[in-house]
């Protein structure tokens, strides 16, 4: 019973992050859409997955989950940056923002 409640507490925050950034990206404009929806899917997707682990328990198919939010963990953030380097680069509504290119030689 203890497990079926720390479940359900789990697969709600995971709900209840997913909502808040389904709204915030329909909210915000521009970048901050791009936080707002990188923010809500690596902690609704951990939380999602941490109920699951803690439902099925540890076996084969857990760690397989827990291989799929550190892959997304690992990616997310840099398509994030990527998508937001992209919108900066190329929308002349957003204003001056200053882009530092840092060359091979300067490294």
């Amino acid at each position: 019973m203890i497990r079926l409640i720390a479940c359900t507490i789990l697969m709600l925050m995971g709900m209840f992050m997913f909502f808040t950034a389904t709204v915030g990206v329909n909210k915000y404009k521009s970048l901050n859409r791009i936080h707002t929806a990188a923010l809500g899917d690596t902690l609704g997707l951990l939380f999602v997955i941490l109920s699951l682990v803690l439902w099925r328990g540890m076996d084969l198919a857990s760690a397989k989950l827990l291989c799929v939010v550190v892959f997304f963990w690992m990616a997310s953030p840099v398509a994030g940056h990527m998508l937001s380097r992209l919108v900066v680069e190329t929308d002349e509504e957003l204003g001056e923002i200053e882009m530092i290119d840092i060359d091979e030689e300067q490294l």
